[in-house]
């Protein structure tokens, strides 16, 4: 049945009500549809992602690292492998986006050489989220330049240094280290010399197999890719590098030449295959978080980008959350014409969220709200042998997992769910609002979630994302909308909310 239009307050009855519009039934519920994506710049009040629908999409989700190729520092596998259970349970959270963690490694193993089937496996990824209602952000990882800087058994290091763990990105071919030493002072990862020289030939293009620069080797990698997606829309876009190690003036001004071409590679990859143009994400320097300073200078680009920092300030960083953080990538944004801000990383120790007084999650997602970036957490699942837990294993201690499993790692089996994490994860919001959105709010204590928008162009569908099954959801208060429905997720007792705006302003409060 219809229900709400203008100020209306309704009880709900336990049964299921079938949205008309903006999704599909699937086999584990009703899913919404993934329309192409889109950038809309604003310098004023901060740009929008946008939907070929007109709707601003908020896009949240998570880290998923399971196509990484990592170094691998003991018996265990470095990744998990992706199954139908993990989709399931990011689509039960109610996200709608995972930041697809890709190898340049992988992609090209040898000079001018793409692995198809290793993109096969991509676009599998893909398919699977898109049948959930997730979209897909391919971010090309890189930690420490790449797998192949470990140092040597028996590396001796100075006073002050440890010998260097390999981590992931480039390719053996594509690292020209030198020789350099394989030691990282202070513990590190970037500051190891094998690395500084890597990055170093990359900014300056240094010639590598065949003559041709290291750098445009990998910006023809990413035109590569784009082409073989260029014409799917559950591809929300491209994250050009991973915290891209750009340390002072001349590196900072080389990844904003390696962001321009980065961009131009892209669009003639989605125009060789006659494709549409997806989001180009850009990160500034690896330091933004932890040290401050803005992003690189300007480079060539079009409308659909956006910028992309890690916010981790009172998460692996010293010091409570800063508002400030989200202010500052604000003003970065708006230094390239006010482009929309997503935010890449964010994330903690997931055993904060068994502490009820510990609010870090809870607080940094609704600044999320408060400010509209988009975000995804790091990380969905986190091994045992992953290299981000060799310094523990070298320090005689048994690893301690991130992610939202425990994992045994005597075993490296994973032993459940870390509910406590996922019930502050698992936030109602606005997916999908006509027009621009001005505000989405959620209240856990209450359990009440507000939504409002402007602008919107009549018959435009609206969903939203909260976190209790339908039987649970008793009111419901519209104005300017129509056709009000409630819909189970199908999938961990999540619901959809849609409606259709019927003004240019419009606003919604959920609540159990």
């Amino acid at each position: 049945m219809a229900l709400g239009v203008m100020g209306l307050v309704v009880a709900l009855s336990a049964c299921t009500l079938v949205p008309r519009g903006g999704g599909v039934p699937g086999s584990h519920g009703w899913r919404p549809l993934l329309p192409a994506l889109h950038a809309e710049p604003d310098p004023v009040s901060g740009g929008r992602v946008v939907d070929a629908s007109g709707r601003e999409v908020l896009l949240r989700g998570v880290n998923l690292n399971a196509l990484v190729e990592y170094w691998r520092y003991g018996s265990f596998p470095t990744t998990f492998p992706l199954t139908d259970n993990d989709a399931d349970l990011i689509s039960a959270a109610g996200w709608n986006t995972v930041r697809l963690l890709v190898s340049w490694s992988r992609v090209e193993p040898s000079p001018g050489v793409y692995d198809e089937q290793y993109l096969d496996q991509v676009a599998r990824a893909v398919q699977m989220f898109e049948r959930r209602g997730v979209y897909s952000i391919i971010d090309f990882h890189q930690d420490a330049w790449g797998a192949t800087l470990a140092a040597p058994a028996g590396q001796t290091c100075p006073a002050g240094a440890e010998p260097a763990f390999g981590w992931d990105g480039a390719p053996g071919w594509a690292t020209l280290d030198g020789g350099a030493s394989r030691c990282f002072p202070a513990g590190i990862r970037e500051l190891s010399p094998a690395v500084r020289a890597a990055f170093t030939a990359f900014w300056n293009d240094a010639p590598g197999p065949g003559g041709v620069g290291i750098r445009t080797r990998y910006t023809r990698m990413l035109g590569q890719v784009a082409a073989r997606f260029a014409h799917v829309p559950a591809v929300a876009g491209y994250d050009v590098m991973n915290e891209p190690n750009a340390f002072g003036t001349t590196e900072v001004a080389a990844l904003g030449r390696l962001t321009g071409d980065a961009v131009a590679a892209i669009r003639a990859g989605e125009r060789s295959r006659a494709g549409f143009p997806h989001l180009v994400f850009f990160e500034p320097s690896a330091t933004w978080s932890d040290l401050g300073g803005g992003p690189q200078p300007p480079f060539p680009h079009d409308a659909n980008v956006v910028f992309a920092p890690h916010i981790y300030r009172g998460g692996i960083t010293s010091g409570p959350i800063q508002r400030s953080d989200f202010d500052r990538a604000r003003a970065d944004a708006a230094t390239f014409g006010g482009v929309p801000v997503f935010v890449g990383e964010w994330g903690s120790a997931p055993s904060r969220a068994d502490d009820p007084a510990d609010v870090y999650f809870r607080e940094h997602q609704a600044l999320q709200d408060e400010f509209h970036f988009g975000a995804s957490l790091w990380t969905w699942h986190e091994s045992c042998g992953d290299p981000h837990k060799a310094g523990d294993a070298r320090a005689g201690q048994l690893p301690y997992v991130w992610g939202e499993f425990d994992v045994d790692c005597r075993t490296n089996r994973i032993t459940g769910l870390r509910q406590s994490l996922l019930d502050q994860l698992d936030r109602g919001y606005l997916r999908a609002a006509p027009g621009r959105l001005v505000a989405s709010t959620f209240d856990p204590a209450s359990g009440v979630l507000h939504g409002a928008g402007a602008n919107a162009r009549p018959g435009t569908a609206l969903i939203a994302w909260y976190p209790a099954p339908v039987r649970r959801i008793r009111t419901l208060a519209a104005q300017g909308l129509t056709h009000l429905r409630v819909s189970s997720s199908g999938a961990g007792g999540g619901s959809y909310v849609t409606a259709f705006a019927t003004r240019a302003s419009w606003a919604v409060t959920v609540g159990r």
